[in-house]
């Protein structure tokens, strides 16, 4: 909710997310009452390998979201605010001239230019990287990185900044060192807490051209003058080192103790979890980040399929009503693997996957294999209920994954994003886990950022806190779903059906 009274003198945080489409801001009280919030929206240039955006409208669009969530603010409420934190997307970079001046256009997350040196850096590194427990992926920044040096977009002098080292040095007014989960796309080693030189070597990158790296919630300065006559935030504000956008979104929605784990179902689904130590399946598929506090590590992946796929296959359709419809059917559910692009992540890693639903066979098959597009000859329930279904089904099987790895699935489970608004489809999710989920009233990247902000002042103060405790006081349930009990053997029937296909594909 938003209001409040901080007549109390309650501390007030702030939180920045810097995402793809928009930059998103809140500020928040120490019992996590979400006092205003803003929002600016961002542009980007694609065409076919390329997917680049401005740097300066990073600065800019952040200044006039946080402006617009700090004029609902009174000059007192102001006074309280304590500090600020910030989240950007993983792996987009941009070079910078001797002076922080951007030389090249932001390189987004998914700018694919680099692809050809990730075989090179991944031999390069081989034993550092199977340590840790990753697998370069040719959409990793460090291979961006590497095709800068090759065009010669790294002369002498010049440097590699990350998305959110950019703001931060906005809001300081001098350079900012990175945090080490916004930089593990990049190379860093965050086992052994160095740049692994080695690889860099092979790619004419000096190590001088890469930040600094601190923990997320460090204190790395204060706010300039001229970013208060830019954005409002006071002169002084303390600034404190981020995240990634992911990390911030699992940080919103509390999943901070060990056991515990956070699916996002929107566009895509991403689960992340807590784990004592990393968690990794050798092929990329899964990789753990070092989490901010306690030793801990926050494992997890993303896959390809996600709620897009109900758009993508149904564009026109009215989904919000079929909620009811769907939840009072009793016939057998036949699901499908909405996939609407080529190659798979996570649970499994396939460039080749392609999207299939399941049809009823007669004779001895049970289903028929049929392209996904298939679905629009299906009612729209019977079809919705298979793509939902389906992607139940890639979640159940990415905590399968996880827990072959040796990850405790034994805390409580949380989700957010845009497929949540279903009720039942979160029953139909809870039933095939087979266990509750835990739905935030937010988990926004930029509240789990003014969560960071106060537990990284804390850590400096005479009273320091557990990151787990400033989070409970601060991210808010709204809910509880419990498992669907009536569709439970159904749903376990059309989960072993879902397996059966994606082994006969070769895909697990």
């Amino acid at each position: 909710m938003t209001g409040g009274d901080t007549s109390d003198a309650e501390r007030l945080w702030v939180g920045i997310d810097l995402g793809t489409q928009s930059v998103k801001t809140i500020v928040a009280t120490e019992s996590g009452t979400i006092r205003s919030t803003g929002q600016h929206p961002l542009t980007s240039t694609r065409d076919a390998e390329r997917h680049e955006q401005n740097p300066t409208e990073w600065t800019d669009a952040a200044a006039a979201a946080l402006a617009q969530a700090l004029r609902e603010l009174t000059d007192a409420e102001r006074a309280l605010i304590g500090g600020v934190s910030y989240c950007s997307t993983s792996g987009t970079i941009v070079a910078l001239d001797e002076h922080g001046t951007p030389t090249t256009p932001g390189l987004m997350y998914d700018d694919s230019r680099g692809a050809a040196f990730a075989p090179a850096l991944r031999d390069a590194g081989a034993d550092r990287w199977q340590k840790l427990g990753v697998s370069i992926q040719p959409s990793w920044a460090l291979c961006r990185i590497a095709w800068l040096a090759a065009e010669g977009l790294l002369p002498p002098g010049h440097r590699v900044a990350l998305q959110g080292d950019v703001l931060a040095a906005a809001m300081l007014g001098h350079a900012a060192p990175t945090d080490w989960t916004s930089a593990l796309k990049s190379g860093y080693d965050v086992r052994a807490g160095e740049w692994p030189t080695e690889v860099l070597a092979t790619a004419s990158i000096a190590l001088s051209q890469l930040p600094d790296v601190v923990a997320p919630g460090t204190r790395i300065g204060e706010t300039s003058a001229v970013w208060e006559r830019a954005s409002g935030l006071p002169q002084g504000t303390a600034v404190f080192a981020g995240l990634t956008d992911g990390c911030a979104a699992q940080l919103g929605a509390g999943a901070l103790a060990p056991g515990d784990w956070h699916t996002v179902v929107g566009t895509t689904l991403v689960i992340k979890g807590v784990t004592p130590k990393p968690v990794s399946d050798g092929s990329g598929a899964v990789y753990s980040h070092r989490a901010p506090h306690g030793d801990l590590w926050l494992p997890g992946g993303a896959s390809n399929v996600g709620a897009g796929a109900l758009t993508s296959v149904f564009p026109d359709a009215d989904l919000s009503a079929l909620d009811a419809v769907i939840g009072e059917r009793t016939s057998a559910i036949t699901p499908s693997y909405p996939l609407t692009r080529r190659g798979e992540r996570f649970p499994f890693l396939s460039p080749d996957a392609s999207g299939f639903a399941l049809f009823p066979a007669t004779g001895s098959d049970r289903y028929r294999l049929r392209p996904l597009d298939a679905l629009r000859s299906r009612p729209l329930d019977e079809a919705v209920e298979s793509i939902w279904t389906g992607i139940a089904c890639v979640e159940r099987l990415c905590f399968d994954v996880l827990a072959e790895q040796g990850a405790p699935l034994t805390g409580r489970f949380s989700s957010s994003g845009g497929g949540t608004r279903s009720a039942t489809w979160n029953r139909m999710r809870a039933a095939l886990l087979d266990r509750p989920i835990a739905l935030p009233e937010t988990a926004e990247g930029s509240l789990g950022m003014a969560i960071l902000a106060r537990w990284g002042a804390a850590q400096v103060s005479s009273t320091p806190l557990a990151l787990d405790h400033v989070a409970s006081s601060m991210s808010r349930i709204r809910t509880i779903v419990e498992p669907d009990a009536a569709r439970a053997t159904r749903l376990a029937d059309a989960y072993a059906a879902f397996r059966d296909a994606l082994t006969e594909k070769g895909w697990i």
